[in-house]
């Protein structure tokens, strides 16, 4: 199955928590942090959303930056994916 966002909304992929600490300790799986940084998968076409042009920025492949509670997750086919505005990510990661 695919997905296709409308008007100026992406579809993400988040990126796996990591399992060490800067300094080598070994995580439990109730104490990763959601991760913040996700990949972009899909991205809508832009247009008149709430009575303004919006130029869509992002592009399939770019990683991004979010914040921890935004967007809504989803899960298609086995796979976790979240579903926000342009206007929630926060920037682009080099």
């Amino acid at each position: 199955m695919n997905i296709k966002p409308l008007a100026d909304r992406v579809v993400i992929k988040m990126q796996e928590a990591e399992e060490t600490t800067k300094s080598g300790i070994i995580l439990a799986g109730s104490a990763k942090e959601k991760p913040e940084v996700a990949e972009v998968v899909a991205v809508g076409p832009g247009g008149v959303v709430d009575g303004k042009e919006v130029k869509m920025e992002l592009k399939v492949g770019d990683k991004v930056l979010i914040s921890k509670y935004s967007g809504t997750e989803v899960k298609l086919d086995g796979e976790e994916y979240t579903i926000l505005r342009q206007s929630d990510v926060l920037a682009i990661v080099d």
